[in-house]
């Protein structure tokens, strides 16, 4: 199934005067039960485009569609709303908050989500936990866990609103092999399930996973034949 696509993607930004383009005429499909790398040179814009994917920036022309929807006729809450439902971000530096246990971390988007009451929120919360290998550190602090540790709370945290976009941005840039594997696969399996998987990602191991692999390159993107 079809949940996002772009057409005819332009971004650009003003610096002294002079137009910086960072994205030229892209055009994009991402599908459910799939995962996506992004793969390219460093300040290339694999960020911004899963910035403008995620509805936290906008394209300076073309358009942005998820599940059918413009995202350019929608007001600022309208796209909180859209977020808060539909996508989950994974991110390089977790984001964890320290005076909050693992479980209370990965509760906090559900407060804000109306169809959570308490009884659900903890049922989610213990699910999820569960599903990361992490029951036995439910109580634990974030600076008690190791960063693959902290990494499985980040991506729980993420799914905590049943979300069908995943978007993480270089999610194994802190960790070690072992656990850049270990996130690899968690990703993995979430598309098999369903979800629609978006990773950026310098690690050429992410090829291992992903179903499709894209190469950012002077503002365009490429399939990556060789895949």
């Amino acid at each position: 199934m079809e949940k996002i696509k772009i057409i005819n993607g332009n971004k650009e930004y003003k610096k002294n005067n002079e137009k910086i383009k960072i994205l030229e005429n892209i055009n994009l499909n991402f599908n459910s039960n799939v995962f996506y790398a992004i793969l390219g040179e460093s300040g290339i814009g694999k960020t911004t485009l899963l910035n403008i994917i995620g509805t936290l920036d906008n394209l300076t022309d073309g358009k942005l569609f998820i599940d059918n929807i413009d995202i350019s006729t929608l007001k600022d809450d309208e796209k909180a709303h859209l977020r808060m439902e539909k996508i989950g971000f994974i991110f390089q530096d977790f984001y964890l908050n320290p005076y909050m246990t693992l479980e209370e971390n990965i509760m906090q988007p559900m407060f804000i989500n109306e169809k959570y009451n308490k009884k659900m929120i903890l049922d989610k919360t213990n699910e999820l936990i569960e599903l990361m290998g992490l029951s036995h550190r439910k109580k634990h602090f974030p600076k008690e866990l190791s960063g693959g540790e902290q990494q499985r709370v980040a991506i729980a945290r993420a799914l905590a609103n049943e979300p069908d976009i995943i978007l993480a941005d270089e999610p194994t840039g802190n960790l070690n092999k072992e656990n850049e594997i270990k996130i690899f696969e968690i990703l993995k399996d979430l598309s098999k399930n369903g979800k629609c998987v978006i990773t950026v990602s310098h690690s050429d191991r992410v090829k291992d996973f992903a179903d499709v692999i894209f190469k950012f390159k002077e503002g365009n993107i490429e399939i990556d034949e060789n895949k």
